[in-house]
């Protein structure tokens, strides 16, 4: 899960990796899809390696499995692991904003009205939708950023990319945006406050929520698609 800002150099493997990534995110690729080596490299001009290659880091990130004598296939959205993966969040990330909010200066505190704003902005435009859950984790990273915890913000942002289907499904399918706009607001005025048991309250209610609403459309998704 880049961020848009972020301009580095990109080795093929991950220019695949990135495309793959996107259209599984985005729903081009649904759940359950076979993703054939063959077919992928053709669509993507390269050869069976660097598609390989993609493949197995999306593994890593919870996006694919390898199945015997099937091969690769897009993971299933699963009620069960929005639960675990939405609970590991709330646990790791109020802990890394406790130590985050005991270091915050105001530059700190500037940069995350900034990257605040840019959520803000990029929702109220309507457009690039795909891009919303990018500017929600920018935000929380710039959250984060203060407890200079680099092993914590690998887990973070591991748990963050699995998430993301999930999060992209609470943005765009029930009332979450505004929800999460009002709350990324009362994050910040906590953090200006030093109040750190009231955001870290606050973190917690953010997400288990988010995966309450994404786990329970979800099941009105799997019962419609039964009818």
């Amino acid at each position: 899960m880049a961020s848009k800002q972020e301009q580095v150099f990109k080795t093929r493997t991950q220019i695949v990796e990135e495309s793959i990534r996107n259209k599984i995110l985005s729903g081009v690729y649904k759940a359950g899809q076979p993703l054939r080596q063959d077919a992928l490299a053709k669509e993507l001009n390269v050869s069976r390696i660097p598609v390989r290659e993609a493949l197995m880091q999306l593994e890593v990130q919870g996006l694919v499995q390898f199945e015997s004598h099937k091969g690769a296939t897009v993971t299933e959205l699963s009620p069960e692991k929005i639960d675990e993966l939405f609970a590991l969040r709330a646990l790791i990330e109020c802990y890394v904003l406790e130590r985050a909010i005991v270091n915050m200066t105001d530059a700190d505190l500037e940069h995350i009205k900034t990257v605040k704003l840019n959520f803000e902005q990029a929702v109220e435009s309507g457009t690039n939708i795909e891009e919303w859950s990018i500017y929600n984790y920018d935000f929380h990273k710039a959250l984060y950023g203060p407890a200079n915890l680099p092993e914590s913000m690998d887990i973070v942002y591991s748990l963050n990319t699995k998430s993301d289907r999930y999060i992209r499904m609470q943005l765009l399918f029930t009332t979450g945006v505004k929800k999460a706009e009002s709350e990324h607001n009362g994050l910040f005025e906590l953090c200006q406050q030093r109040d750190v048991e009231g955001a870290k309250a606050l973190l917690r209610k953010h997400i288990i929520e988010a995966g309450h609403a994404i786990r329970n459309l979800l099941i009105e998704q799997n019962e419609s698609n039964k009818k």
